[in-house]
This record gives C-alpha cells, sequence and structure tokens, in this order.
C-alpha cells in the first residue's frame, strides 16, 4: 500500500464493512486518501481499518446507522474533527430484500426506503454544509442497473434506486460549480446484498441472475476513476455491468 500523500482527499464511505465499500476502502487507501468508514458491523470495520492502516494507509471508523439523520451528522462531524476536511462522501449503504409486490412485505419496503433513499439523503444533508463551507467537495451515490430498468420481484428496490439517480441529477444541477455529484451503476456484483431477500421463489430466482458477477473491486475502480479527475471534470454517471449480462 502507498504512503499517504499531501494531496490525498479525505473520503467518507457508508456501508464499509463489506461488498463495494470495502473494496472502496481498500483501493482508496491504497493511493493515498485517508478513508473514514462507517457501517453498524464495527468489529468488521475495526479488522478493516486495522488492516489499512498496516499496510500504510489511513483508516478510521465509526458506527454508522445511516437511517438515523443524527448518527450521519455525527460521523460528518466526527470525519472533519479527526482529518480537517470532507472532500469525498461515498454513499453506499444499501439493502435489497425483493419481493413480488403482491408478497405485501411493507416492513421490507419500508426498509429499503429507509437505507437506500433517506440513507443517501441524510449522507447529503450532513455532507453538503461543510463541503460548501470549504469550497468544495464531491458526492459519490452507489446506484444499480435498477436505476434504468425495473424487473419482477424488485420493483420497490428499482424505484429507491431510480430515486438515488433522480437525487444525483437534481443536487448536480444545483450545485454546478462547486460540488462535483456522480452516480455509479454496478450491475451484478459479489457482494451480501443478496443475504436480505426473504421471499423463496425471488432468493431462487436471483441465484441464477447473479451467476456472472462483477468482482466488488471493479465498482471500487469506478468510484476511484471518478474522484480522480481533475476538479474542472465532473463524471456524472457509470454503468458497470459483466461483459457477459444482458440486464
Amino acid at each position: 500500500m502507498n504512503a499517504i500523500t499531501e494531496t490525498g482527499k479525505v473520503v467518507l464511505i457508508t456501508g464499509a464493512s463489506s461488498g463495494i465499500g470495502e473494496a472502496t476502502a481498500r483501493r482508496l487507501a491504497a493511493e493515498g486518501h485517508r478513508v473514514y468508514l462507517g457501517a453498524r458491523r464495527t468489529e468488521r470495520l475495526g479488522e478493516l481499518a486495522g488492516q489499512i492502516t498496516a499496510e500504510g494507509g489511513s483508516a478510521a471508523y465509526q458506527r454508522l446507522d445511516v437511517t438515523v439523520a443524527g448518527d450521519m451528522r455525527a460521523f460528518v462531524a466526527a470525519a472533519r474533527e479527526r482529518f480537517g476536511r470532507v472532500d469525498v462522501m461515498v454513499n453506499n449503504a444499501g439493502v435489497m430484500p425483493l419481493s413480488p409486490i403482491e408478497a405485501l412485505k411493507v416492513d421490507e419496503w419500508d426498509r429499503m426506503l429507509d437505507v437506500n433513499v433517506r440513507g443517501v439523503l441524510y449522507g447529503i444533508a450532513a455532507a453538503l454544509p461543510v463541503m460548501k463551507e470549504q469550497g468544495g467537495g464531491h458526492v459519490v451515490n452507489i446506484a444499480s442497473v435498477g436505476a434504468y430498468e425495473v424487473s419482477p420481484t424488485a420493483a420497490v428496490y428499482c424505484a429507491t434506486k431510480f430515486a438515488v439517480r433522480a437525487i444525483s441529477e437534481g443536487l448536480r444541477q444545483e450545485s454546478a460549480g462547486d460540488i462535483r455529484v456522480s452516480l455509479v451503476s454496478p450491475g451484478v456484483t459479489e457482494s451480501e446484498l443478496a443475504d436480505s431477500i426473504s421471499d423463496p421463489a425471488a432468493r431462487e430466482a436471483m441465484k441464477t441472475y447473479r451467476s456472472v458477477a462483477l468482482p466488488a473491486s471493479a465498482i471500487a475502480d469506478a468510484i476511484a476513476y471518478a474522484i480522480s479527475q481533475p476538479a474542472e471534470i465532473d463524471v456524472n454517471e457509470i454503468v458497470v455491468r459483466p461483459v457477459a449480462s444482458a440486464q
């Protein structure tokens, strides 16, 4: 892992305990960025931060529930206190308990709305004032190919990702000139996302759908590309799919 550089950014990552969040933390720390990690599973965060630090990087962490606005504000404030600024907010935390609408899994719908939509909004609300005050920043929202298409059992999940896409575009238009906004939309990616599917039919269908999957590092690469661009360049949308995927 590379030593920390003076040009390294302070990058906050939600959902950092596994999957895309973990891979992004490792990739960006290796490039000399200082990463601040948030998730509910603090044991995993501690292990990850320890590994990054042992390899010469800079990482710290804090327990974070993205569905609680106060948690998110505290997360951003703690990162700023530790590192002095907030350059990039990666709103990565997400859940995907797929089911047919007629199954009426209302609690799961609420959970998706809370994590996938409110979690992103709370991240923006916490980070944006800091970024405005310091004269710049970059919001990276992780969506999905589900932000562009809808499939059976995924209507509510896709609705949340369509929302993230709309929020990202609105923020980009409103913030032109000082805040960069990137939407990164992964296709099927190796992660624990499908573990939350309780509906038996949807879980079985997902096994076939996820038979060809990207490594989480591929999405980390896309995020690294977006934040590495010169200040005058804003990479607005990146869609990353496996070559063999028709979806």
